[in-house]
């Protein structure tokens, strides 16, 4: 059995690591990538796929950096398939931080987009970068579409005859369609059609509407072409255009019938300025398993939940906050911070009312199954990382483990509930390091020389080798740990009566964001 193959790692007696390529091959047989359990995002999307107009790609690299970029793009384009597949337009973003992911959404997919953090200055910085956002958005849109022309023109130039062809039967299509108009008009719009636009202007806010109504008429790409021109032309000023007739009865009517389909347009037009003053709403409010959405949000309808890296319990509390609400139909959860999880048989306390992170599924728990802090510390780390060069920071955590060693002998301190944070990349030396870390522990470090700092660096400085040998070790175990933990919330939600389809999914390039795994739920068909 697979046991007995990997039953001499550790020594029987000792129960220390005497093998250690058997104990990377064991890792790497229990790693969620070779357990057969993930649902590929290729068949997930297959499966969603339903007859939905396409959108044009914005390249969110623009403003956000390359990791936030990755998993921003790739998250989005599947929860606007769920949020299609259920027949939603509300979705709801737990831990929203700075909107990365909510103001996306909104703009590309428009979908009502709800972002709740417990941070008030989060919000606040989300409510600034809503607004930056909004005043960029229509550029980054014309940019993404003229480049989607372009490429589009490109691929005609390959077959000039038929672009040719195509061409001229569409400028006939506008000569007719817009014969009430003047010559150099006519030459005008000719000259412009095969140009980019047209495509931009007919695919603002001001003109979705007309463009819908359009469609519903026809579905051949000329027509709609020569459509997409008379609504940019609807939303010009009243005297941009003139028209001519053979009958002044026909052009004065004309020309009112004109101006009322402007005034019209203009009016939308307002009315899409006013309900875009919020690319979507930004919320502080703390999510624990028993919040009630409706308390949050006035206009709660059906909608789906999501979270791009929630934290810690906030991962857990997202999926039974979707387990026990009807009018969620649908959750997309990518969890992080394994290593802040609460865990209900880790210290043996019995707190029978607390809500753990860890274990959520009945058979974890019948098991009592505890992974402690150290392994759940070791789960967030970045196997794939290390697997491509990008080494661990030996030096730092060599630091990390000397300070230890100081604050139990000197102070007697083993546990604190202040962190050292990231003073290591702030240090000069192992010295400054010590005295800015005992600062941010409240410790006094008048008592301790340099001298002495410096006699526990000599003191375990030959150790360094034998402490990434160690790392290296959690690293190479870490996608076990991992797999547990999103297993527990996967058969978690496989014992729920009320779910018709749940999975794991890989999203993202490890490499890039190595939290990738997305766990993903949809409700019953009557939910839905």
């Amino acid at each position: 059995t697979d046991d007995d193959t990997f039953s001499n790692v550790f020594c029987e007696n000792s129960k220390k690591l005497i093998d250690v390529h058997l104990f990377a091959l064991a890792a790497k047989y229990y790693s969620l990538s070779n357990l057969g359990v993930c649902t590929p995002l290729e068949d997930v999307l297959e499966a969603l796929r339903r007859d939905s107009q396409g959108t044009t790609g914005i390249k969110t690299d623009e403003f956000m950096n390359n990791k936030k970029s990755h998993e921003v793009q790739v998250m989005s384009e599947l929860v606007d398939k769920i949020a299609n597949y259920c027949g939603i337009k509300q979705v709801i973003d737990i831990g929203s931080g700075k909107g990365y992911l909510s103001s996306f959404l909104s703009m590309q997919y428009n979908l009502k987009v709800y972002g709740i953090d417990s941070s008030n200055t989060t919000t606040n910085g989300a409510h600034e970068r809503n607004r930056k956002l909004k005043k960029h958005w229509r550029a980054y849109q014309s940019r993404a579409r003229a480049n989607a022309e372009s490429q589009r023109l490109e691929k005609a130039n390959d077959r000039p005859v038929q672009s040719e062809i195509n061409c001229k039967a569409i400028n006939e299509k506008l000569l007719n369609k817009t014969s009430s108009l003047q010559r150099r008009d006519q030459v005008a719009i000719q000259d412009l059609v095969p140009s980019c636009g047209f495509t931009e202007i007919a695919a603002s806010e001001t003109s979705k509407q007309t463009e819908i109504d359009l469609m519903d008429r026809t579905q051949s790409d000329e027509s709609k072409l020569s459509e997409e021109v008379l609504a940019f032309l609807n939303v010009l000023p009243a005297d941009a255009v003139e028209v001519f007739s053979s009958s002044q009865c026909n052009c004065r009517k004309l020309c009112e019938e004109e101006k009322v389909q402007r005034k019209m347009a203009s009016l939308k037009a307002k009315a899409s300025k006013s309900s875009e003053s919020n690319l979507y709403f930004p919320l502080t409010s703390c999510i624990t398993a028993e919040t009630e959405l409706s308390d949050i949000i006035t206009d709660l309808e059906d909608c789906m939940l999501v979270g791009l890296h929630t934290c810690g319990n906030l991962a857990a509390n997202t999926l039974r906050i979707f387990t026990a609400k009807p009018e969620i139909k649908a959750v997309c959860s990518v969890g992080c911070c394994y290593h802040l999880l609460s865990e209900q048989f880790e210290n043996e306390e019995d707190c029978p009312e607390e809500v753990w992170g860890f274990p959520m599924c009945q058979y974890l728990k019948d098991k009592g199954w505890c992974c402690g802090r150290n392994a759940r510390m070791s789960a967030c780390l970045a196997l794939e990382r290390v697997a491509v060069g990008q080494m661990l920071p030996t030096e730092s955590l060599f630091y990390r483990a000397v300070l230890q060693v100081i604050i139990e002998e000197i102070y007697g301190v083993t546990k604190s509930d202040r962190h050292v944070g990231k003073t290591f990349s702030k240090s000069s030396s192992f010295i400054d390091y010590v005295r800015k870390s005992l600062k941010k522990l409240e410790l006094d470090d008048s008592k301790l020389p340099d001298s002495c700092i410096m006699d526990y660096y000599e003191k375990y400085k030959h150790r360094m080798n034998e402490l990434e040998a160690f790392n290296m070790l959690k690293v190479v175990l870490a996608p076990c740990i991992e797999v547990l933990i999103l297993l527990d919330r996967l058969c978690y939600l496989k014992e729920q009566d009320n779910i018709a389809w749940s999975g794991l999914v890989k999203l993202f390039d490890p490499v890039k964001s190595p939290r990738c795994y997305a766990v993903i739920a949809l409700k019953n068909q009557s939910c839905c």
